[in-house]
């Protein structure tokens, strides 16, 4: 059997890994993948790594160093890969589908938290606080969603958005076909929505798509959620439009600045990062900690890809669901 080494494990990832791998030795690391610890991949000729693990040139020269040919990504993202640097020294692979309900679903769960006050709701009536002041809501009923990026995940969130009775507008460079959206300009999507939802790949075009001019051609009162990436968003410019009330609230399943947090409990730690702090006690914006994702289908579908591109490679075969840099 190949030996595999397994990056920044938690229970939940080997549930099905375990279930479903008869291929391959399996070496669970907690850590992430780092300079420092990418040396207990040795003896392994395959990683297989998550979202945060910042796969940078000094770790693909350690990886490339120690005998590692493969990369498998168990996400779809990739934006954490130094692509360019791996190119004609690494393989790199991904999951580039494996649940588009289960993003889209917590999307408008994050919605209706924020907007009727879920969480704030549950803490009052645990503690016999039967107020309702100060959890009025609106209905979603007639509003206008604008959806940036009409890929699957976005694709769904705009069905679970029309049975909801919502207008959809969406922005896309690369409009899907043979659909019924109705695409606008992203200037347009900004000035009409009630609600924006970020559900576009994190590029050098999208990264800050959110932002303080981009914020000021919004209407007043408007509702942003991001299940996709956290540097879609400018905190700085939404924690200002927070507080200046120019953005009614905000549902954040990432944040910019998540990859040392995410995933870990720092619930007995004073966490040094500022922003972070006063985002999440602001009573108007809900986060969880990068979670749109994990469902038991989800997790099973992660587990079949990437047990597949790992037999791929390994038997020699084209790499379906490889990620190469392109200029």
């Amino acid at each position: 059997m190949e030996k595999i080494a397994f990056f920044d494990t938690k229970p939940y990832d080997k549930v099905w890994f375990d279930k479903l791998n008869t291929d391959f030795e399996i070496k669970y690391i907690e850590s992430k993948l780092t300079t420092d610890t990418a040396h207990a991949a040795r003896g392994c000729k395959a990683v297989v790594a998550f979202v945060n693990d910042n796969i940078g040139s000094d770790v693909i020269d350690v990886l490339c160093e120690i005998g590692v040919k493969l990369i498998a990504l168990r996400c779809a993202g990739y934006n954490n890969v130094d692509l360019k640097y791996a190119k004609d020294k690494i393989n790199i692979v991904r999951v580039p589908v494996y649940s588009p309900y289960a993003i889209a679903e917590h999307t408008m769960a994050l919605l209706l938290g924020v907007n009727r006050k879920i969480p704030r709701a549950f803490i009052r009536t645990r503690d016999f606080n039967f107020s309702l002041n100060g959890l009025t809501g609106f209905d979603l009923h007639g509003k206008t969603a604008g959806i940036i990026g009409t890929g699957q995940i976005g694709r769904v969130f705009i069905d679970i958005c029309r049975g909801f009775g919502m207008k959809i507008i969406a922005y896309d460079p690369c409009p899907a076909e043979g659909c019924d959206i109705e695409y606008v300009s992203l200037d347009k999507l900004l000035a009409e929505s009630d609600v924006i939802s970020l559900h576009c790949p994190l590029t050098t075009e999208t990264r800050y798509i959110i932002n303080e001019a981009s914020i000021a051609k919004m209407k007043d009162g408007v509702v942003i959620l991001n299940t996709s990436r956290g540097q879609l968003i400018d905190t700085d410019a939404l924690l200002q439009a927070l507080k200046d009330k120019k953005i009614r609230g905000a549902g954040l399943d990432v944040y910019e600045e998540e990859t040392e947090l995410f995933f870990e409990d720092y619930s007995s730690t004073i966490i040094q990062d500022d922003v972070l702090s006063l985002l999440v006690s602001l009573p108007n914006v809900i986060m969880t900690s990068h979670q749109a994702f994990l469902t038991d289908e989800a997790l099973q579908k992660i587990a079949e890809v990437t047990l597949f591109n790992l037999k791929q490679f390994f038997d020699g075969e084209a790499l379906q669901n490889s990620v190469v840099y392109q200029k």
